[in-house]
């Protein structure tokens, strides 16, 4: 199993949530989230411009099954993609195991309900 996380804009959130189902990923966990970066994004107030150093941004946290890594990869990458500086980021990490709770089920299989992938 993998978790994927991912940090993009805000404004990107519906396009990169509609591409991840279509790519088969039926669940995953997000988070709004503040951060500092290259990017810089200013606010308005009464008319003067103000430079924040933290800018808003979506977490995302997708556990899924080795063979759905690279297509849900793909899906955010021409999802999120703006061309701009801030775009985000995609971390890939290797989990040890996961359990389903109320059915005790380990491993992949805690990930997907049998016979629905």
């Amino acid at each position: 199993m993998k978790k994927i996380e991912v940090i993009i804009r805000k404004t990107r959130f519906n396009e990169v949530k509609d591409s991840s189902h279509e790519a088969g990923i039926e669940f995953f966990s997000f988070w709004e989230v503040r951060g500092v970066g290259q990017a810089r994004e200013g606010r308005v107030y009464r008319g003067i411009v103000y430079d924040t150093s933290s800018i808003e941004r979506m977490f995302i946290a997708i556990y899924c099954r080795e063979k759905y890594v690279k297509p849900a990869v793909d899906a955010i990458l021409k999802s999120a993609k703006t061309g701009s500086v801030g775009d985000g980021k995609i971390f890939i990490s290797n989990i040890e195991d996961g359990y389903r709770i109320r059915t005790g089920e380990r491993g992949d299989k805690s990930v997907y309900l049998d016979g629905q992938e």
